[in-house]
């Protein structure tokens, strides 16, 4: 009985120490979390989760549009904060498969942000590894889910336009900005 209650305080206050995280900081970026909204939150409870910010939908016309179903989120007054994919088109019971991070303000515990340069990237987490695309080179983040894409005009002259360059966290300046910063469940 003891071992039991025992248990169960430390299962209640672990779930409180997270609650407390979200709330004192709803803009806190976590690998199964952002804020309030979490890896197993589903498209229809995205109002509730955002309740004081407005969702906004997009409605396919037809088939061949039918794909298409970022979700945004904007806060009141109108600034963009993210855009949500769901796992599955015009599903409201599908879960959240990535997060665009728009807003400043959203950061991870290590202080990551969309303002961010690489050396900042580099500094707080481990590549696990960079792509080389054909107008920006995405640098992937396992520890936390992340994807960062930096624009190649950030890059030296000489790997700007080989596509078949491998691309070495090495050879990215320190100072390269953040293109796009997506988390991915």
């Amino acid at each position: 009985m003891r071992n039991a209650l025992f248990t169960l305080l430390i299962c209640t206050l672990l779930v409180m120490s997270c609650t407390k995280d979200t709330k004192s900081n709803p803009f806190l970026i976590k690998k199964t979390h952002i804020g309030l909204l979490t890896d197993s939150t589903q498209v229809k409870e995205l109002d509730s989760v955002f309740i004081n910010d407005s969702v906004v939908r997009y409605i396919a016309g037809d088939e061949f549009a039918g794909s298409i179903n970022t979700i945004e989120i904007y806060a009141k007054g109108g600034k963009k904060l993210l855009n949500l994919s769901p796992k599955e088109a015009l599903d409201s019971t599908s879960v959240i498969s990535s997060v665009r991070i728009i807003d400043e303000r959203y950061k991870t515990e290590k202080n990551i942000s969309t303002l961010s340069t690489f050396k900042a990237i580099k500094e707080a987490y481990t590549i696990s590894k960079v792509d080389n695309l054909i107008n920006s080179v995405v640098v992937s983040v396992n520890e936390i889910n992340a994807t960062f894409t930096i624009d190649k005009k950030e890059l030296p002259g000489s790997l700007r336009f080989n596509m078949e360059a491998t691309i070495d966290p090495i050879q990215i300046p320190e100072k390269a900005k953040i293109k796009f910063f997506m988390i991915h469940w």
